[in-house]
């Protein structure tokens, strides 16, 4: 597994580059092919965040944990990633057997001023068609709360997301 780790404003020293490729070393039984995972460290306000992407055959796994030291957020977040790999392992395995994920890319960000109106940051991501169901699976695996997707029957961009009440939505743009 490749591991790469950043540090937002701040230096990640060697002891910690050593942990952190301990802690997901125990990732790579569950990925047989090859492996990226990026991690991410910040400090805001008193508080240690650790943010970890894993992304193999085309598949995120994303854990964001916020603990007094990075040590405990590094604990929680591989815990998190484990729980997402246990939920949801036969789907998996039927996905990735499939080859039906969005491809991983590296995503860009464009950071603006943050007015209420103004947009402050724009994502870029590749689309790749599937299914609903499966466009659902992606945005969980993701911790998103929506999901866009090209749909494999229509070729419409639709978007799945997240009800208040527990089930999920789908947006269907109007034919005419």
């Amino acid at each position: 597994m490749k591991i790469t780790v950043i540090g937002r404003q701040m230096n990640v020293y060697e002891e910690m580059k050593q942990l952190i490729e301990k802690k997901l070393a125990k990732f790579e039984k569950f990925f047989p092919g090859e492996a990226d995972a990026n991690v991410t460290l910040s400090s805001k306000n008193n508080k240690r965040y650790i943010e970890i992407t894993i992304a193999a055959a085309g598949t995120l796994f994303r854990s964001e944990v916020g603990a007094e030291s990075f040590r405990d957020a590094l604990d929680d977040a591989v815990t998190n990633i484990e729980r997402q790999i246990r939920k949801n392992k036969t789907r998996l395995a039927k996905k990735l057997r499939e080859n039906v994920f969005v491809p991983y890319a590296e995503e860009s960000y464009d950071d603006l001023a943050a007015d209420e109106e103004e947009i402050i940051r724009t994502k870029t991501f590749p689309i790749k068609p599937m299914s609903a169901e499966e466009a659902v699976l992606q945005m969980n695996l993701l911790g998103h709360q929506f999901f866009v997707f090209n749909d494999d029957q229509t070729n419409d961009t639709c978007v799945v997301y997240k009800r208040n009440d527990g089930g999920y939505g789908l947006l269907v743009p109007e034919k005419g």
